[in-house]
């Protein structure tokens, strides 16, 4: 079975259109553009190469067409991008290719352009948890004061209103809210470490690049961070933890629409091919399976941060498997969670 979420029939279930985009290729390849454009006017800036041969540069790099099947075949040798990139860049350049790439390295094209997917991401992810926010909000003005059974160990404990389940289910999302605003800052920084992370190549401009590199793409300058990926597995964290949370409402849904129970009625599809009087919670299933799916991507993250020495190979490699998927669960639960929110009607 191919990938899940971009699957032929599959991904229309667990797919996320606005955050496949943000994780796509294409996408990739836009931001590494932009690092290799504003690489080669950060030379010229400095003076290591003259203003025009800089901004030629920039230009072939602005304007270059990616060959896609030249990329994925330099990828299958070099086990990186940005070898057969900055190739075609070269060529594109001319007379200009002194002015391509030079002192960069692989890692800081890709790990910038990966900084930039995350600011991305981040603004897709706060504007759903605002639009969940809402969601429950509303639906807490609807039908909080409905009367439910409060069940404590899955057994049935004392009535309560729906108002303080739904207030439960809430909680969590301003904590996120606020968690991703204290991230930010910490993974949407640029990445200039030269060959081995301490930018001697770049001395006595190091400083000077960083900034203006990290001020042209939009991101912040800080420290090479080649196999410092703590950020990167803290971000993966939160996408797990917003997983997590939106499957506790999947969770009670499911557990309040049991036949018996029946305190909640979930409008729209989850048709039965074997028993038409059936209407299976689809939408609240998919949330747990989401949250599980996350939860497991994230010990894998976690072994990524064994960047050995100045630079991993492998560890590098497996961050790269392992995030789009978990950000496109995280973005995807979020989605529904909202959907849930603003259908569901008491039974």
């Amino acid at each position: 079975m191919s990938e899940i979420f971009g699957h032929p029939w599959l991904g229309s279930f667990f797919g996320d259109a606005a955050s496949a985009e943000i994780w796509s290729g294409e996408r990739q390849m836009v931001h590494m553009l932009a690092f290799e454009a504003a690489w080669s006017r950060a030379l010229g800036a400095c003076g290591r190469v003259s203003p025009d041969v800089a901004e030629r540069a920039a230009a072939a790099a602005e304007s270059w067409t990616p060959d896609v099947a030249a990329i994925r075949d330099g990828v299958a040798l070099d086990g990186v991008p940005v070898p057969a990139l900055t190739h075609a860049l070269r060529e594109a350049a001319g007379s200009a290719e002194g002015g391509v790439h030079r002192g960069a390295t692989s890692q800081d094209v890709m790990d910038s352009a990966l900084a930039l997917t995350l600011k991305d991401m981040s603004v897709l992810l706060g504007q759903r948890l605002r639009e969940l926010d809402a969601a429950l909000a509303g639906l807490a003005d609807r039908f909080g004061d409905t009367g439910i059974m409060g069940r404590t160990r899955m057994q049935a404990a004392i009535p309560i209103r729906a108002g303080h389940r739904i207030a439960a289910w809430a909680q969590p999302f301003s904590r996120h809210r606020a968690r991703l605003a204290d991230l930010r800052p910490r993974v949407e920084i640029v990445q200039v470490g030269g060959v081995v992370g301490d930018r001697q190549q770049l001395e006595p401009d190091a400083e000077t690049m960083a900034r203006h590199v990290a001020d042209a793409l939009g991101l912040a300058s800080g420290p090479c961070w080649h196999t410092a990926r703590d950020g990167i597995a803290e971000y993966g964290g939160l996408l797990s933890m917003i997983a997590g949370s939106c499957g506790k409402i999947g969770t009670d849904i499911c557990l309040m629409a049991q036949q018996g129970i029946s305190e909640i009625a979930l409008p729209g599809g989850g048709a039965s091919s074997g028993m038409p009087h059936k209407r299976n919670p689809v939408d609240a299933e998919l949330l747990i399976t989401l949250s599980g799916y996350a939860a497991t991507q994230l010990p894998a993250l976690h072994h990524a941060l064994r960047h050995e020495q100045e630079r991993s190979g492998s560890a590098w490699a497996l961050e790269w498997m392992v995030l789009p998927g978990l950000a496109q669960a995280s973005a995807r639960a979020l989605a529904v969670a909202t959907r849930l929110a603003e259908s569901a009607t008491p039974a």
